[in-house]
C-alpha cells in the first residue's frame, strides 16, 4: 500500500485542518487537529516499518508507556493467538510486536506480565507455531493456558443488548490493567477481526456468540466493566480471505500498519478502513462497531478526532 492510500484510509474527511511537520528523527508526522478535541492525540496510525519500531513511534505519540502502566501493577497483555499458524501466514498478532509491548511494560514498571488467549486450535500448539510463546517468555512475562472452563469466573453484563453475563478469564479479572492487543484479518462470522473481536478470546463460552448475534454479542462483550487502557491493532502483515485464519500465503497481504488508542470502537473503525484499501470491506458489514458505539464505547465518527499519522 502507498502513502496516498495509507493517508486516504486512516485520515479522514472532515473539517479539521492538518498540520504537517518534521521531528527530530526526520519523520514526517501529521496531526488532525479537530475543534471537538483540541491538542490530544486520539489515534495513532503508522505505516512502513517493522512491528516493534511501529508500536515505539506509536507509544511515543501517546507520551509514553507510563501513561498508561504504572510501577508495581500487574498486566495482561492479551494478544489474538487462536490458530496453529506461523507468523508469516497472518493468523495471529505478530510476535515481535508483543514482545515490545511486553518490553515496554516492564520499562514502565509494571511487577509482572502475563500473556494467554483461549485458543481454536490446540492450545499448545497454537503458542508454540505463533512464535507468540518463545517471545514473551524471552521479554520477561508469564505465559498462561486458557483451555479449561476452571480458569474463568462469571461477570455480568447489565448494559449489554443479547448478552447478559460471560465468563472471563481470571488473569483479566485478577490484573490491574490489560492491553488489548489483535492482528486486523478477515472473519469469516464478523467479517473483520480487531480489537473488540479479540474480547472473544478472553471469554469460555464463544458459542453463545454465534447462535445468539455475533455482531451484536461482540459489542456486548466489550461492556464488561475492566476495559483495556490500550487497544493496538497489528496490521503488518493481514488475512484479506478465508479468515479468521486463512488457508496459505496467498490470502496475506503485507501492508505493515499499526493503530493504537483508548477508544476500541474508534481505533477498529480506522483500522477496517485501512483494510478497505487492501481489499473491499464496508464498514456497515462490521455490524459490531455500530452497535458499540451505539452503546457508547467509542465513536465510529473518527473525521473528529485528533489521528497523529505517521510513515516510517
Amino acid at each position: 500500500m502507498d502513502r496516498r492510500k495509507f493517508l486516504r484510509a486512516i485520515a479522514l474527511t472532515g473539517a479539521a485542518a492538518t498540520i504537517k511537520t518534521t521531528n527530530g528523527m526526520g519523520i514526517l508526522t501529521e496531526t488532525v487537529n479537530s475543534p471537538l478535541t483540541g491538542n490530544a492525540v486520539d489515534i495513532v496510525a503508522v505505516m512502513g516499518g517493522e512491528p516493534e519500531a511501529m508500536f515505539k513511534r506509536a507509544i511515543q505519540e501517546l507520551g509514553g508507556m507510563g501513561n498508561f502502566i504504572k510501577k508495581g501493577q500487574k498486566v495482561v497483555v492479551k494478544p489474538n493467538i487462536g490458530w496453529d499458524k506461523t507468523p508469516e501466514l497472518a493468523g495471529n498478532t505478530n510476535p515481535k510486536l508483543v514482545a515490545e509491548v511486553i518490553r515496554q511494560c516492564f520499562a514502565a514498571g509494571a511487577k509482572e506480565v502475563t500473556v494467554f488467549d483461549h485458543t481454536c486450535d490446540d492450545w499448545v500448539r497454537c503458542y508454540k507455531n505463533s512464535g507468540i510463546e518463545e517471545a514473551a517468555k524471552a521479554a520477561g512475562a508469564k505465559v498462561v493456558p486458557a483451555h479449561e472452563e476452571s480458569y474463568y469466573k462469571e461477570v455480568s453484563l447489565p448494559n449489554g443488548v443479547k448478552l447478559k453475563s460471560m465468563k472471563v478469564h481470571e488473569a483479566i479479572i485478577n490484573c490491574d490493567v490489560w492491553i488489548n492487543l489483535p492482528i486486523l484479518k478477515h472473519h469469516g462470522g464478523a467479517n473483520l477481526t480487531m480489537s473488540m473481536k479479540n474480547y472473544m478470546g478472553i471469554v469460555w463460552d464463544r458459542r453463545i456468540f454465534h447462535r445468539t448475534d455475533l455482531q451484536q454479542c461482540i459489542a456486548d462483550s466489550c461492556t464488561y466493566a475492566k476495559k483495556p487502557v490500550l487497544n493496538i491493532v497489528d496490521a503488518y502483515r493481514i488475512v484479506t480471505a478465508n479468515g479468521p485464519q486463512g488457508r496459505s500465503a496467498a490470502d496475506v497481504a503485507n501492508p505493515k500498519g499499526l493503530f493504537i488508542s483508548q477508544d476500541i470502537v474508534a481505533v477498529d473503525t480506522a483500522a477496517a478502513k485501512f483494510f478497505n484499501q487492501v481489499k473491499e470491506m464496508p464498514l456497515d458489514h462490521v455490524g459490531h462497531l455500530a452497535s458499540g458505539q451505539a452503546l457508547k464505547l467509542g465513536t465510529m465518527d473518527i473525521d473528529k478526532l485528533n489521528i497523529k499519522r505517521i510513515k516510517l
